[in-house]
């Protein structure tokens, strides 16, 4: 005959077990799931960053198009030129990168040189060199950011020197071998200025140029003609390939792109 066993069990108990369940499940949730919008914990993120970390971004327009074949063509003297807003640094940053992280590639690292303009007012910001070039940085490692999901990425990436910034106060006698060399906002150099840069390029480089001559925050009349020059000149070279984006390619937002139309509009009605 088999034995009956009954098992009495005390509700009391269910109770408080499924209070502890509960509130551990809740725990979890919050310490584990992260917030919209939300960074991961650094500590769970691989200190180097690799090429299969990047996001992959296809060309939005024509003129973006443009530019991503002639950098798989091998065209290693650019220039993107136009209105803001088109996406010029940003998707020159991100060919850079993909290729000087490719392992296969003969690059050692991307080089950002920039005129430390806006008015020439650096010696007024506070800090050192150092300090005082932060502002200048911080475009490109929000474009680090958006390329790779992390905010420490540009951080990471010149921690791996696959990624320097420099002002153009700073390269008189530098020789760039071996590097991808992105001059951004050059409607701010002089032409004196952009003919230092142009001259630091060495073996195995390519330079590539960003700028639009209405965002020019330089005062002197001679002074904004560096970028008008410069394409003279570059005008002549077999090698040099200048992309012009126009409003069509405006892709920051609608907003931007009616106001720029407007302001284009406003500009075109003047005697």
């Amino acid at each position: 005959m088999e034995e009956l066993r009954i098992t009495i069990t005390n509700p009391i108990g269910r109770r408080k077990m499924a209070s502890k369940r509960s509130n551990a499940l809740h725990a979890v949730n919050t310490d584990t799931q992260p917030q919209y919008n939300e960074q991961p914990s650094r500590q769970h993120l691989p200190l180097k960053i690799k090429l299969d970390q990047m996001k992959t971004f296809d060309p939005l327009t024509d003129n973006q198009k443009k530019f991503y074949d002639a950098y798989k063509r091998g065209d290693y003297f650019i220039a993107l030129h136009g209105v803001a807003g088109t996406g010029k640094s940003f998707i020159a940053v991100y060919k850079a990168l993909e290729e000087v992280l490719d392992k296969g590639n003969t690059f050692s690292k991307v080089i950002i040189v920039r005129s430390a303009v806006q008015g020439r007012e650096i010696g007024h910001l506070p800090g050192d060199i150092e300090g005082k070039l932060e502002i200048y940085r911080q475009p490109y490692m929000q474009i680090c950011d958006t390329l790779f999901g992390r905010r420490d990425a540009y951080q990471r990436l010149e921690e791996q020197h696959a990624i320097e910034f420099i002002s153009t106060s700073f390269i008189r006698g530098m020789t760039f071998d071996d590097a991808i060399i992105i001059v951004d906002e050059m409607q701010n150099m002089t032409y004196e200025e952009i003919d230092t840069v142009m001259t630091r390029v060495g073996h195995r480089s390519k330079i590539i140029w960003c700028g639009d001559y209405r965002q020019c925050d330089l005062k002197k009349r001679d002074d904004k003609s560096g970028l008008l020059k410069f394409f003279e000149v570059a005008g002549l070279m077999k090698a040099f390939t200048r992309i012009e984006f126009t409003t069509d390619d405006i892709v920051r937002s609608s907003l931007v792109k009616d106001y720029i139309l407007a302001k284009i509009q406003l500009e075109d009605s003047k005697p």
